[in-house]
């Protein structure tokens, strides 16, 4: 029988998720490994000379042929990291991005540069890597998070458990604004921020597989344009952010002038700006209220 250590393999998933065309091979060759094996990365080339035994190969082997099919590796493992924090993911959530990180550094600077508690409502929280990811770094702000869908809600109530959070994130089950009941949750929020379901027709058919067969489409598509989250989002913001407060959310890579000709048109903000992200891709809207 072949001896299959942990070095040959690796570097034999790399070469098979590389000829599939999968995105950073190396990679999801480490994750998948370090999963079956549990192993941390480190110790996947600490021990790299150690054999693997003929159960877990026959695991590994069924896992890989899977993502050598496109299946995200999040899903296949349960977990990926945003913002250097560890978090579970289900297929009722939108895999956490890179990108979207962009939206928590510019929540975080915005939060820590005013006094006092603050009030935060995070919009289609999904797993809750938005929410969890600001509170954990900013000890004084408190945070409501709402979704419509129960189940992403229940893997967020998981992250918010994992990573102590569940006294400072509170999850509502609801649609953007609804769950908020006036009297009992905050009269007003310091920071509304969302990455709300923004993919246009267009840009739906155009999709990496393993995003459109896979990651849920509710989390994903935005109506004809992409816009019709972002246009209830600013029909609605009015009645829940405070006068100094701030408004930000995530958009596609060219929506920056229609996002903000739509929030101009509300009338409610004296300073709107468009930022682009690393791959100067239009990424975040931010809005401050008159």
């Amino acid at each position: 029988m072949e001896r299959w250590t942990i070095q040959k393999l690796l570097n034999w998933i790399t070469e098979f998720l590389t000829q599939k065309g999968i995105e950073a091979p190396r990679l999801s060759a480490e994750l998948l490994l370090t999963h079956v094996l549990g192993l941390s990365r480190i110790e996947l080339y600490t021990l790299f000379d150690r054999q693997v035994e003929p159960a877990k190969l026959e695991t590994l082997r069924a896992l890989v042929k899977r993502c050598g099919e496109h299946e995200p590796v999040a899903y296949l493992v349960g977990q990926c990291e945003f913002y250097s924090l560890p978090l579970k993911i289900t297929r009722d959530c939108l895999i956490p991005r890179p990108e979207t990180e962009l939206l928590v550094e510019r929540a975080v600077e915005f939060l820590r540069k005013r006094p006092g508690a603050q009030e935060v409502l995070d919009l289609c929280t999904g797993s809750g890597c938005i929410a969890a990811a600001v509170a954990k770094n900013c000890k004084d702000c408190s945070i409501i998070a709402t979704d419509i869908c129960d189940k992403a809600l229940a893997t967020a109530a998981q992250n918010l458990s994992l990573l102590k959070l569940t006294e400072r994130v509170r999850l509502l089950c609801g649609d953007l604004f609804d769950p908020i009941i006036a009297g009992l949750d905050a009269a007003k929020f310091d920071l509304i921020m969302s990455n709300p379901p923004y993919v246009s027709d267009a840009e739906f058919a155009k999709l990496d597989k393993n995003v459109r067969d896979y990651e849920p489409r509710r989390a994903l598509y935005g109506g004809t344009n992409g816009l019709d989250i972002y246009r209830r989002i600013a029909d609605g913001v009015g009645d829940f952010l405070k006068a100094d407060g701030a408004m930000m959310l995530e958009i596609g890579y060219a929506q920056g002038e229609a996002i903000q000709s739509l929030l101009e048109a509300t009338g409610l903000f004296a300073d709107i700006r468009i930022e682009k992200d690393s791959s100067r891709n239009d990424r975040v809207a931010i809005a401050k209220r008159k």
